[in-house]
């Protein structure tokens, strides 16, 4: 088991960086003239930027889309305002952006000339610079990224005032790179992916790890969990814990490896499409289809004579074999569920390089196994709790059907990513309706299953739960006759076309053109429109929200009108898909999906979009990014 578990870490320790290296093809540098100034003098700080052979960074002053270099110096009291000096750029047309750009490759020298502060105390001072740029070669661009230098100034009262001289060439962008010492850095934009400060990476991985918990992969693994550890004798409570702390932990490590071994392997885009390969759903469904049947007394899931022995010595050693075991199994029928979650938080960290990505990856799985790790605890503690009994075999029924549920959901990625248009959106509701009305009419004795006995008493508790379980599935009936389900649209399957069961309302009327970028360009061109490129998924649940509930209020499916709407798919299995993926990856340098661009006519960025929202202004803030119709030929 350790030679199982140690080599894929290995392997995933030993790719990561240099898969990170590859994404840090700029090196910074900052040196000091002079070295030491007095008080109210001033001193130049030559910042150079190394770039690797056909690679090239942004001016100061190129237009968007690329991320223009960002500038500036740290607050330090000791200086009282900076002002920064780029030499000239190259401005030529840029193939990732199909726009002309202000470029540097090879070697950059930046001048910031800093004023000292006129009562800055004598000693030594650390100035700190700050850049924020983007780098890209003529194939791909890699996201924005921050970066930080730092020199050691000496205020000497007894030095002499230094002139600072500007190199030829050298000029100072009209667009307000010089500031002050107090000026803060400037904010992230809304697409760049900007790294963020390293402690609330850490908590927001974190986050998206309790978050994980809720997916429809991870969260049916809680009663497998509480049965396993139901099994497990803990004699103390010291055994309890140590039981559940191996079993986080090992979700923790193994998480970790598996993340960073398919990250090395695949990319972080990869990852992110790994939720929909069908592969990886079919395998997911089949799981979940033997765990319900069993849940519901098909067949009991039983271990092996042989490995029952084994584990019979392992556990006699301590009994973490099995914990560790089961703590694989959870990592490995979890990993793919999670994708999108770990896509892009590696996306937002494998550019930083160093131990970020494994850092990242650690703290999203802690916060993944931490409710596991008090879900361990706590069935020790119900086992010996008296009158256990009767209500845990309910809870198994119930469950059964509810991950027969969640498996429909695979089946239904399979489905729609293949484009078989077999689990129809009415097939797929009417399934959910007769297994939630089971699980309902089986909590009220009306369907005999084990748990359930004709002398039972009705309990206020079981009553309630059957009437839930039962206005769910009445509540699923509309629709399956085309009426819009609100939250739950993002994870059944959308109308077919021509089926007629389009949402009611605008955005019925609004045409979209799928897989066809080049094809949208020319009608913008010829219809004087900007366009709207959605790339969504076939299993993106979020793009199925946005599209069934942002896109279909009137202020939005009205605003969309005025655009040439393209949705590109990014997660098929055909040539299509992965054009689209290259064009999203080296064009807006994300792997995110939903992501939402506004192009002009021309096929330049206007403005940009990512994730999901549910504020109408927000999303149509940036709607209204593009010219509105009646200007809009003066704009093009």
């Amino acid at each position: 088991m350790s030679r199982a578990i140690a080599a894929p870490l290995a392997l995933a320790f030993l790719a990561a960086p240099g898969f990170a290296q590859k994404l840090n093809p700029v090196q910074w540098s900052l040196t000091l003239e002079p070295s030491s100034a007095p008080p109210g003098g001033q001193v130049a700080l030559r910042l150079t930027a190394a770039m690797d052979a056909g690679w090239h960074l942004y001016s100061l002053t190129t237009p968007r889309p690329p991320i223009a270099t960002t500038i500036s110096l740290a607050k330090n009291p000791a200086i009282a305002g900076f002002k920064v000096y780029q030499p000239a750029p190259v401005r030529k047309l840029d193939p990732n952006f199909d726009t002309e750009t202000e470029t540097f490759d090879g070697k950059a020298v930046f001048l910031i000339v800093a004023t000292i502060a006129g009562d800055a105390p004598g000693g030594s001072v650390e100035l700190a610079a700050g850049i924020r740029y983007q780098a890209c070669d003529d194939k791909q661009c890699l996201p924005p990224r921050r970066n930080t230098v730092t020199a050691r100034l000496t205020i000497d009262p007894a030095a002499q005032p230094a002139r600072i001289a500007i190199p030829g060439g050298h000029s100072e962008p009209s667009s307000g790179a010089s500031s002050s010492a107090q000026t803060p850095a400037p904010p992230p934009s809304a697409a760049g992916g900007e790294p963020q400060p390293f402690g609330t990476f850490l908590l927001v991985a974190f986050g998206l790890g309790l978050a994980a918990i809720f997916t429809p992969c991870v969260f049916p693994m809680i009663p497998i969990t509480m049965s396993f550890f139901l099994k497990k004798e803990a004699a103390t409570r010291r055994e309890s814990i140590v039981q559940a702390g191996v079993f986080a932990l090992g979700i923790i490590v193994l998480f970790s490896g598996l993340g960073l071994l398919t990250t090395a392997i695949l990319g972080p885009f990869g990852v992110v499409q790994l939720g929909s390969n069908p592969w990886v759903n079919t395998f997911i469904a089949a799981v979940f289809l033997i765990f319900g049947l069993s849940l519901l007394g098909a067949f009991e899931i039983t271990i092996p004579s042989n490995v029952l022995t084994r584990l019979d010595r392992a556990s006699q050693r301590g009994g973490l074999l099995g914990t560790l075991l089961m703590g694989l199994t959870f990592s490995l029928t979890s990993f793919a569920c999670v994708g999108p979650f770990v896509g892009t938080l590696l996306a937002a960290s494998v550019q930083s390089g160093g131990i970020q990505p494994l850092l990242g990856m650690a703290a999203f799985a802690t916060g993944l196994a931490s409710p596991f790790f008090f879900l361990a605890l706590f069935p020790a503690l119900l086992q010996r709790m008296p009158k256990s009994g009767g209500w845990l075999a309910r809870v198994k029924v119930v469950l059964g059907f509810v991950i027969l549920a969640a498996m429909l959901k695979y089946i239904s990625n399979v489905d729609q990513v293949l484009q078989w248009n077999l689990l129809t959106r009415e097939r797929f509701l009417s399934a959910w309706v007769v297994l939630f009305a089971l699980a309902g009419l089986y909590l009220l004795g009306l369907l005999r299953m084990e748990g359930v006995r004709p002398e039972d008493s009705l309990g206020a508790g079981r009553l309630l739960t059957a009437a839930a379980l039962l206005i769910f599935a009445i509540s699923l009936i509309p629709g399956i006759f085309g009426a819009r389900l609100g939250e739950l649209d993002a994870y059944v399957p959308p109308p077919s076309a021509g089926s007629g069961l389009a949402a009611p309302g605008a955005a019925q009327d609004l045409a979209w053109m799928k897989n066809q970028y080049r094809e949208a360009l020319d009608r913008a061109k010829s219809e004087n429109k900007p366009v709207f490129v959605n790339f969504t998924g076939y299993a993106c649940t979020n793009c199925h929200w946005m599209k069934a509930n942002m896109f279909t209020r009137p202020q939005i499916a009205t605003r969309l009108k005025d655009f040439v709407l393209v949705e590109l798919y990014t997660d098929g299995t055909d040539a299509e898909s992965e054009a689209n993926q290259k064009l999203q990856e080296s064009r807006f340098s994300t792997v995110a999906i939903p992501y939402y661009a506004i192009l002009d006519a021309g096929g330049k960025t206007i403005a940009s979009f990512a994730g999901l929202t549910r504020d109408t202004g927000e999303f149509l803030a940036f709607l209204n990014s593009a010219p509105a119709p009646d200007s809009a030929a003066a704009g093009f």
